[in-house]
């Protein structure tokens, strides 16, 4: 598994919701237990400067193998501000090829010459 854009390490405290996730989540009906699972068994990606915490077909997979079921989290997404402990947002979708990790390989690109 490439963990360049994955570690470890969790929040070690539980997220605090700023405003706008709450109202996100009553609009959306996750949970705060969804955003406390999300945070401990999701993938973690570092993009545009904040931690998304994903749940994806791999980790339902991956847990159900432990004997945990979350398959009703599949898709959800948790966006945390890392130096505060602050959920900004979540949200649902299938479609993690929109995040961009800021991760810290360093992956030669197409267009950088080779001297």
């Amino acid at each position: 598994m490439n963990r360049c854009h994955q570690e470890d390490q969790r929040l070690d405290r539980q997220p605090a919701l700023s405003q706008h996730a709450e109202v996100r989540m009553q609009q959306r009906g996750i949970r705060r237990t969804d955003i406390e699972l999300a945070v401990q068994y999701g993938r973690r990606i570092h993009a545009k400067g904040l931690t998304y915490y994903v749940v994806g077909r791999k980790e339902v997979e991956r847990q159900a193998m432990q004997g945990r079921n979350i398959s009703s989290l599949a898709g959800l997404q948790v966006l945390v501000q890392e130096e505060e402990g602050l959920v900004v947002t979540t949200y649902r979708s299938a479609d993690f090829h929109a995040i961009r990790s800021t991760g810290h390989c360093k992956r030669r690109t197409r267009f950088q010459s080779r001297h």
